[in-house]
């Protein structure tokens, strides 16, 4: 492959990383606006998150063995195309307004995140020198970072209204008049999500036609392949034995909930305490996100100083406290508070990563499987959170995010004895 060939290859891989960002970043503006659209309380309205989520719990393991098979080419453009066709999906549900043909196109489109997920990060490793493996990773998952920032920008310009009605309002309109109105708002998402599925479309007829080199899998250890002989049921009966890593994977579950719940919520927190309108609150929002994006540099940074460990537990701490004043203040201060959170989680997904699987040996593919597994905590603690919100307020319902970091100090506290983390993972 010559220079410029491959230059095109690690552009559009590294593209990859910002599609899936910016997808699940949608989810925020997702939220608020289905809620609205279709008539649904903040518990129904979680679910946007469930469907993402228990998809990459659902696809992890299969996606791996498609690409075994058929190669990570074949499992990039399975991945596109199902990403587009979820995206597709999402244009006739709008027309019907239904929110479980909604779940359903979300659910498709996450199904194929799961397959760019599991491919992208070793395809943009192999792509060139193994010397620079490490820039070529980071500098790609920066673009993640970016349709992160992004996401809650362009969504908010162009789906969020600001229009919304009270009980008194919609009860002096006529059914006609009020099927009218919620029809408006749900048609909003019909182009974005039309754009993005050709622009996906377009990535994968790209990519189909580019040639890319297939990733060789290096040479397996004499202790790898003894443990690779043993049955399934064996080998992860031997790391449910592993202390260290069932407390790094319900950490990886506490903190990925603790995550989504921040971010999906983050424009119904703002307009009910803070009395701030939608598109405003989605500028907070990707103000925030930008946030998380320089915590991950200046994290890095600091490692080279504080241990990750020492880090991981402070931010953890520092997190609690600023939800409890997210809790207790009112107006936007509150929001302040929560915007504060997205920057002390940037290190969290790869440090709890690394800290998990550390000391595996032969057991480090399948057990950073289950750590990989554990983001299904991104489709539990929404409904949660959701649920806590109809019955009280959602001032208290971030209670559930403060206690899902308890849990994350405590995992960064049983590994203080750590000094020297790896990490090249982030979500």
């Amino acid at each position: 492959m010559t220079k410029d060939k491959k230059l095109f290859a690690v552009g559009l891989i590294t593209s990859l990383f910002f599609l899936w960002g910016f997808a699940l970043n949608m989810n925020s503006i997702l939220i608020p606006h289905l809620k609205k659209a279709c008539q649904l309380s903040d518990f129904q309205s979680a679910f946007i998150d469930s469907s993402f989520f228990i998809a990459y719990f659902l696809m992890a393991i299969p996606a791996g063995q498609f690409m075994k098979k058929y190669g990570y080419k074949g499992g990039i453009i399975l991945g596109l195309m199902l990403f587009a066709t979820g995206a597709f999906l999402v244009y006739p549900a709008a027309g019907v307004r239904s929110y479980a043909f909604f779940l359903s196109a979300f659910f498709v489109i996450a199904c194929g995140l799961a397959f760019l997920e599991t491919a992208a990060n070793p395809y943009i490793t192999a792509l060139g020198d193994p010397e620079h493996a490490s820039f070529r990773i980071n500098f790609a998952q920066s673009f993640n970072g970016l349709a992160a920032t992004l996401a809650p920008l362009i969504g908010g310009r162009f789906i969020l209204s600001n229009t919304n009605l009270s009980a008194a309002a919609e009860k002096n309109m006529s059914p006609s008049q009020l099927n009218q109105y919620l029809n408006k708002e749900a048609s909003s998402v019909q182009i974005p999500y039309l754009i993005i599925g050709l622009v996906v479309l377009l990535v994968g007829i790209l990519l189909y036609n580019t040639a890319l080199p297939e990733i060789v899998e290096g040479v397996s250890s004499e202790e790898e392949l003894q443990h690779e002989k043993k049955s399934i049921v064996q080998r992860i009966g031997y790391l449910f034995k592993e202390k260290n890593l069932m407390r790094g994977v319900l950490a990886q579950f506490f903190y990925v909930g603790a995550q989504v719940c921040l971010s999906s919520f983050f424009i119904r927190f703002s307009g009910k305490v803070a009395g701030i309108e939608q598109k405003s609150a989605a500028l907070f929002l990707s103000a925030a996100l930008f946030g998380f994006m320089a915590g991950r540099f200046i994290g890095t940074l600091l490692m080279r100083f504080i241990s990750p460990v020492k880090l991981l537990a402070t931010y953890s701490v520092i997190n609690v406290f600023l939800i409890i004043l997210a809790i207790l203040l009112h107006g936007k201060f509150s929001v302040y508070a929560l915007m504060g959170v997205e920057f002390f989680m940037s290190i969290m997904f790869p440090t709890i990563f690394s800290l998990s699987i550390r000391g595996l040996g032969a057991k480090t593919k399948l057990g950073s499987s289950l750590v990989i597994m554990a983001i299904a905590g991104g489709a539990v603690f929404p409904p949660l959170l959701g649920f806590i919100s109809d019955h009280s307020n959602i001032q208290i319902a971030y209670l559930v995010p403060a206690c899902c970091f308890v849990y994350v100090f405590y995992f960064a506290y049983k590994n203080l004895n750590i000094k020297v983390v790896k990490m090249e993972v982030s979500l």
